[in-house]
């Protein structure tokens, strides 16, 4: 089993449609792929069970604020969405407002919907590199519809916290995360992620 990233580069020749790209990662549904811009697949190897806690605790914080609040709906770390860049991403906790949700067509909502999340959060397990998170979380970043990223890097307690046009904030071992204005009266209790 590999502990990083797998990234396979396709000639031109063998370059996948949206279609076949969907199709490869139903067949493969075990495990965690993405497509960046220019075409090469990234198989992710399955986060350590004390990453797939803190993640969970995470989607579980998010996803009670999103059920009482109800403007919006949350997604795991297994839904992909096709970028206006042409990169097919997951990020590990996305919150969409339903207006943009309800915008899409049944058929778009059944793949991978062609649109970014409002919100997303990035959690750095110990296995992975912090700079193509970092660079990860700026290609969102340049995407319509974004308004808030948050990258978790439980190895130096720190989140990174991201908004379109606006140069990145560090927290340094917060207790507490907001996601307010975007997401109103949300807070992240960190004890559950450190």
């Amino acid at each position: 089993m590999f502990s990083s990233p797998l990234v396979l580069q396709l000639p031109p020749s063998m370059q996948m449609t949206d279609e076949q790209f969907f199709e490869f990662c139903q067949v493969n549904r075990d495990l965690r792929i993405e497509r960046n811009t220019l075409g090469e697949i990234s198989i992710m190897p399955p986060t350590g069970s004390e990453s797939g806690n803190r993640n969970f605790n995470i989607a579980l914080q998010v996803g009670v604020w999103a059920e009482k609040d109800g403007t919006g709906i949350c997604f795991d770390s297994s839904t992909g969405f096709k970028l206006s860049n042409g990169a097919d991403r997951s990020p590990d906790v996305s919150w969409m407002k339903l207006e943009r949700w309800n915008s899409l067509s049944s058929e778009q909502q059944q793949r991978f919907a062609p649109i970014c999340p409002d919100f997303v959060i990035e959690l750095r397990s110990p296995s992975d590199n912090l700079q193509p998170l970092k660079d990860k979380m700026a290609e969102y970043m340049r995407e319509p519809g974004i308004q808030l990223g948050w990258l978790i890097d439980r190895q130096n307690r720190q989140v990174y916290i991201y908004r379109p046009g606006l140069s990145t904030e560090c927290l340094d071992n917060p207790d507490t995360v907001s996601g307010d204005p975007v997401l109103p009266g949300f807070i992240l209790n960190m004890s559950k992620v450190w």
